[in-house]
């Protein structure tokens, strides 16, 4: 960009320029190396400050002292850290220039304060860009795209005529990010679903949910369903996470018979109903908790799902509280689903969640599965 404008001025005004030595090395500093960019960049925001700084004096309605403080945020959007500094150091001295120029009273305490806290701001700004390798407000967009990916993951498939689900995740604070995430497979006649909880809330545990989350999602349905939870184990032992832990609940349910496995890795007992009773009952699949033994076993669950069943899926924010017994917490979750029933179970789920959820800070999930 550059060199474009420099081709673009006249013959005589580009020979007269090259006699001038400190305007060669500037040219010759800007074009060198693989920073040319943020050379550029710096030498635009230092142009845009010298002439605020000089057109101050001349009218301070439209060219206030403190209009500097654009080019600070915009170096910190766009600059490296030691461009940064730089940029700074001819911030200062153009607040010398306007305090001269125009009066000490015109730049006062107020101006000074609020382009400090700006150049403070601008350097944090600048050195997580840095360390991330990202320019301007691309680190946001990658947070974006990944908490879009995991929402995609969470997704149900279609399931076929019949079959219905409804997911539902809620993360603590209102967070877009949370330890709680859903994986899912169907090919048509055999539906596989995991729901898992990482320990931790919000945006803490939101990165490792990202990470398993594709991991997992890798392993659902490219090993046997019986080693589902063995693989997810051995995956999460090769980390050596010190974090803390994982549970998962997995649920096979062969879409033509309705005869599904439960599998559970120290996450709460799954529950179904039984429109024949009109009762919830809870599983008694039980296990430990992924990544901290080295060989894991469970003691699965088979049932069948009929027309009119459901199961029921979710993790500990919706029924843990402090002070109160879990098996308290699974009974007031069971009794708050009854309404569903007459409704149907696609009715009243978000706000039956919402309602579970409301007095306690911790991500919430619900998955639930019925056969029409």
């Amino acid at each position: 960009m550059l060199t474009r404008l420099v081709h673009m001025l006249p013959p005589r005004v580009r020979a007269f320029l090259r006699r001038i030595p400190v305007l060669v090395w500037l040219y010759r500093w800007a074009r060198r190396g693989h920073l040319t960019r943020d050379r550029n960049a710096l030498l635009g925001l230092i142009v845009i400050t010298a002439a605020l700084a000089i057109s101050a004096p001349a009218s301070q309605t439209w060219f206030s002292p403190s209009a500097v403080v654009l080019t600070v945020l915009a170096g910190g959007l766009i600059l490296r850290l030691r461009s940064l500094g730089v940029l700074l150091g001819v911030v200062a001295a153009a607040l010398v220039y306007d305090a001269v120029a125009v009066g000490f009273h015109k730049v006062g305490p107020g101006v000074i304060a609020t382009i400090v806290v700006t150049a403070v701001l601008a350097i944090v700004l600048a050195r997580s860009r840095q360390q991330l390798g990202v320019k301007g407000l691309r680190g946001e967009q990658m947070l974006l795209e990944l908490r879009d990916r995991l929402r995609r993951h969470g997704e149900m498939p279609s399931l076929p005529k019949g079959w219905d689900a409804k997911v539902v995740l809620l993360q603590a604070g209102g967070s877009s990010f949370g330890g709680d995430f859903v994986v899912s497979v169907c090919d048509g006649k055999t539906l596989e679903v995991a729901l898992v909880d990482v320990s931790g809330k919000g945006v803490d545990a939101g990165t490792r949910a990202l990470m398993l989350s594709g991991a997992f999602g890798g392993l659902l349905g490219s090993v046997e369903p019986g080693r589902f939870l063995p693989a997810c184990n051995d995956y999460l032992h090769r980390q050596r996470w010190d974090e803390g832990f994982v549970t998962a609940v997995h649920l096979v349910i062969d879409l033509t018979t309705g005869e599904y496995v439960v599998e559970s890795a120290g996450h709460p007992p799954a529950v179904q109903f039984d429109a024949g009773s009109g009762t919830w009952q809870v599983s008694t699949a039980k296990g430990i908790v992924l990544g901290v033994v080295a060989q894991m076993s469970t003691s699965p669950e088979r049932g069948t799902l009929r027309r009119g069943d459901a199961m029921l899926l979710y993790t500990d924010g919706l029924v843990e509280a402090p002070g109160r017994d879990l098996d308290a917490g699974i009974d007031r979750l069971l009794g708050a689903t009854e309404r569903l029933v007459p409704n149907g179970f696609g009715e009243g789920a978000e706000e039956l969640v919402a309602e579970m959820a409301a007095s306690r800070d911790d991500d919430c999930a619900l998955v639930l599965i019925w056969r029409k």
